[in-house]
Parts: C-alpha cells; sequence; structure tokens
C-alpha cells in the first residue's frame, strides 16, 4: 500500500495521463449502456410496464404480438384457469394518426384493453379512459411533445375513426412509437373498418385480440399450454424480444460494449507494461533487498484498482450531468442495477489489464536489474 501510493505521488504525470484514459474509457462504457438499456425500454416500454407474466398468442406468430389473432373463447378458457381477473384482453395495431383540422401525422401504436384492468397505465395528466365511453384515448406523453393536448382530437388515417385525448401517461411505447390507449369498443371498431376494406379478409364472428395478458405461475402457464393446443403461452421476456428490432438493435450496442471492455482492457495491459518494464531496475533493487514479489505484484494490483475506482467514480459523475442535460426526447436509461453491474465490469477488466505487468514484476531477476542499472 505504501509503495503504491507514494510511487503514483512522486510520478504524478504520468498517472494522470493513464487515470485520463481509463475515465474516458469508463465514460464511454457507462454512455453506451445507457443508450443501449435506454432504447431497449423505448422499444417495449408498454411491455414491460404490464404486471403481466405470459402472454397467449396465437400459434406461429413468431411471439410477435402484430401476427397474432386471439378470440374471446381462448379468453374465456385462460380465465378458467388463472381467474378471470388476471387474464386481460390485448390488442396491439401499427398506425399512423393526424390532429384534426390540422397536417400532423404521427406514427403511433393502439393498444386496445380494459380500462379497469390492471393493463391500464397511470394516468399522469388528465383522465383515464372506460368502459362505457367510446371515442376517448389515452396517449403517450410525446404526443404531448409533438403539439397534441387535452381534448384534441386524433384521427386514424386508415379507418377514419377519432378519438379525443382525454389523459396523458409517460413512459409508454411499443417499437419506439408512442402508446395510444383505447377500450375494448373502440378496438372492435378498429376491427370492423379494417375487415370492410376492399381485399381484407373478414374476420371472425366475435371480438380477437392480439394477445392475452396474464398473471399465472409455472403450473398455470402449463395449463393453458394444454388447455389452447392452437395457441401459444410466450413469456413476458420471449414477447419482448420478438418485436421488432429489438434483438438486433440490443445485439449491435452489447457488441458495441464488449469491444470497448476489450479494447480497454488491451490499453491499459499495454500502458501498465511498458511502465513495469520501465521501472524493472528499481523492482530488481527491491527484491535484492528483500522486498518479495508477491508485495511488488499486489503494489501494482492496488494501483491499477486506485486508478480505475477514481476514474469510475468521477465517470458516473460526468454521466450523470450530461444525462440531466439531455433531450427529453432522446432514450437514455441507466438504473442502479446496470449502473453496478457495469461498474464491476469495468474494474474487473481493469485488474485483467494488469495481469500482464504482474507476471512481468515476478519474472524479473534482482541481480540482472541492478547489473542493468549499473551499466
Amino acid at each position: 500500500m505504501y509503495l503504491a501510493i507514494r510511487e503514483m505521488r512522486f510520478a504524478k504525470v504520468r498517472y494522470s495521463l493513464l487515470a485520463t484514459i481509463m475515465l474516458l474509457v469508463a465514460f464511454l462504457v457507462l454512455f453506451v449502456t445507457g443508450l443501449a438499456r435506454g432504447l431497449a425500454y423505448d422499444n417495449a416500454a408498454s411491455i414491460q410496464n404490464m404486471t403481466a407474466t405470459h402472454f397467449i398468442m396465437e400459434k406461429d406468430s413468431n411471439h410477435r404480438f402484430t401476427r397474432s389473432q386471439i378470440g374471446e373463447k381462448d379468453l374465456a378458457a385462460a380465465g378458467s384457469i388463472t381467474g378471470e381477473e388476471y387474464a386481460q384482453p390485448l390488442g396491439v395495431r401499427m398506425a399512423t394518426v393526424t390532429a384534426e383540422g390540422t397536417a400532423l401525422k404521427l406514427d403511433v401504436t393502439l393498444l386496445g384493453i380494459r380500462p379497469e384492468g390492471w393493463l391500464m397505465p397511470p394516468v399522469t395528466a388528465g383522465a383515464a379512459i372506460s368502459s362505457q365511453k367510446s371515442g376517448q384515448a389515452v396517449v403517450d406523453s410525446k404526443l404531448k411533445d409533438s403539439g397534441i393536448g387535452l381534448g384534441d382530437v386524433i384521427v386514424d388515417s386508415a379507418s377514419g375513426l377519432k378519438w379525443t385525448v382525454g389523459g396523458f401517461v409517460s413512459h409508454e411505447s411499443f417499437s419506439h412509437s408512442p402508446a395510444v390507449f383505447l377500450n375494448e369498443s373502440d378496438w372492435r371498431q378498429i376491427q370492423s373498418a379494417a375487415s370492410a376494406r376492399p381485399g381484407v379478409a373478414s374476420a371472425e364472428a366475435g371480438t380477437t385480440y392480439s394477445a392475452i395478458a396474464v398473471k399465472a405461475n409455472k403450473q398455470q402457464a402449463k395449463q393453458l399450454a394444454d388447455l389452447l393446443p392452437d395457441a401459444e403461452v410466450v413469456a413476458k421476456s420471449q414477447a419482448v424480444s420478438a418485436i421488432p428490432g429489438y434483438k438486433e438493435e440490443q445485439g449491435s450496442l452489447m457488441m458495441m460494449i464488449v469491444f470497448l471492455f476489450i479494447i480497454a482492457s488491451f490499453v491499459l495491459a499495454v500502458f501498465f507494461y511498458v511502465i513495469t518494464i520501465q521501472k524493472s531496475s528499481q523492482f530488481g533493487i527491491l527484491k535484492a533487498i528483500g522486498a518479495r514479489s508477491a508485495y511488488l505484484a499486489r503494489s501494482v494490483t492496488l494501483q491499477v484498482l486506485v486508478l480505475a475506482a477514481g476514474s469510475l467514480t468521477v465517470a458516473i459523475l460526468l454521466v450523470q450531468a450530461v444525462e440531466a442535460g439531455l433531450p427529453a426526447g432522446m432514450p437514455f436509461r441507466l438504473p442502479v442495477s446496470d449502473l453496478a453491474l457495469t461498474s464491476v465490469a469495468f474494474i474487473a477488466m481493469s485488474l485483467a489489464g494488469s495481469l500482464l505487468s504482474v507476471w512481468k514484476v515476478t519474472r524479473i531477476d534482482a541481480l540482472d536489474a541492478i547489473g542493468r542499472a549499473a551499466a
């Protein structure tokens, strides 16, 4: 401990430069991680926010909401296993809406739900929709940023149906588009309008949904799968991963993060190895007067640990400052769990980068080092 700190105080410039490099790497890793988590949440926020454990979807729909059709009979069957209150219908449809009286066009996701059920998100402004009154909608606050306010009327470009914005919710989106929540009556009207279009096959008798959201344990999920042979019981995580572009987007960002860790590990390994080679004579003298290799190796490791911890602390503060200044519409999310995991990985990567230097210290021969110093 004494040797490590004293050396760092003596060679301030050298270690300050190394700390700056580690700071930049830590900041970049944390920032990219925040972007990855933010994009993931923005892509599937409405589904992730639901307290459902599973979704019942049509077989061979590839776990995608927009490809699935589930009928009212399946809903009743699911309710018989989990209890009616724990099985809720969910309709999902991508759409383009316009603000009535303007040329403003917005891409949204229409979500048909039971307003009194547990799929209804908390309303942050205005009032929630109800099953008794049609033509009302609760929309994500992103639409407020686009110029939509309480009482405004939005029109579905495909069907011509209109809904009055009665309230706003926060952080509700699907496939990067803001969510618009409708009741079951409005969802039926959308289906009727879609089936009435030329070239579109008529829907089966009764209302169909994209999925049935259920709260079920493992045993109930197995019973549902046996009871509904023409449907699939999909775990929530599987449903999120099947959202178009989700896996591809997250795969690319995670690859970037992994390569950042690998590159940083190599850079730190090279820097510390060069510094260790430059100090070979000093290490040799210390060994000659009785210093053990384990003591010197601990000194090098401690230097890396102190630099990594200090750089990481400053990087976290910088990321939080940058996050506070980011635009509200920018998807950035770095919860405590992800922050802790990334921080631990960065410390581990830094220590891994020091292994080459530790190996070099243990290989230094005292007599050879003293000879080189005398020469």
